[in-house]
């Protein structure tokens, strides 16, 4: 499926955290297939306008929407404003997230509330959000963003690994809920891809996850934003409650 073949013209997508990184790329993907595309993004303005510059440079449609997703009324009102300029929203790509790492003995109670209430709560307030009207619609797609740490844990990341195991309950949970209405739910489990996340690690870090990836190298947030490409597409149409890891075969 070509980022040229325009398969999301007419369509209108929410991305939560599109300010970088996967996020990014997954907005930019979405809108080079003919999504409109509101980028939403909780402090930096300027990495998001030039996310929205560079959609409109290249002929497409987005607007921002700041705010914490971890709100629920805030939340709900970036969704209104979405429906109140361009009349529906059609998919929900869940994927503001922050990490707080340390080691469980180490790791305080406000470091753990606050990844949960981003990347799990979040997840439930902006679904929550969207759900009635995909329901009214009888049609939508909503991917979230889990990660391999929440399929096989890793250390100084109990917080982290908690809320993306969580998006997978709530991810095949919501999709029983939601199926009969046309709206498909599921995630994507990205591994160890090259963002300012993982810029982060050192190279002995790096090299020593690298020895467990059987494809022998990180993966990019363009790799991410094909497989959430292809689960909000037509094709996929069939496709609801699973997990596809994106990962270069680190979990399998």
């Amino acid at each position: 499926m070509s980022a040229t073949e325009k398969v999301l013209t007419g369509k209108t997508a929410f991305v939560t955290g599109a300010s970088r990184g996967i996020g990014r790329a997954i907005a930019l993907r979405l809108a080079a297939d003919g999504a409109k595309v509101a980028l939403n993004f909780a402090s930096n303005g300027a990495k998001a306008e030039a996310v929205k510059a560079e959609i409109e440079s290249a002929g497409g449609s987005a607007m921002l929407v700041q705010g914490d997703v971890s709100d629920f009324a805030t939340v709900t009102g970036l969704v209104k404003k979405i429906v109140d300029d361009w009349g529906r929203l059609d998919i929900l790509i869940n994927n503001a997230g922050i990490t707080r790492d340390n080691l469980l003995l180490k790791m305080s109670e406000d470091d753990f509330d606050k990844v949960i209430a981003t990347n799990l709560k979040g997840v439930f307030n902006c679904t929550k959000a969207v759900t009635k009207l995909m329901m009214r619609q009888r049609g939508g797609r909503i991917v979230n963003m889990s990660s391999v740490v929440g399929l096989k844990g890793n250390i100084s990341q109990t917080n982290y690994a908690a809320a993306k195991a969580g998006i997978i309950g709530f991810t095949k949970s919501v999709a029983r809920e939601l199926a009969s209405r046309g709206v498909t739910v599921n995630a994507v489990a990205p591994g160890l891809i090259n963002t300012d996340m993982t810029a982060a690690l050192s190279e002995k870090v790096k090299e020593v996850m690298l020895q467990e990836i059987p494809a022998g190298r990180m993966g990019t947030p363009e790799d991410v934003a094909n497989a959430v490409a292809f689960l909000v597409s037509d094709q996929a149409a069939y496709i609801t409650g699973q997990v596809l890891s994106v990962d270069g075969g680190l979990v399998m």
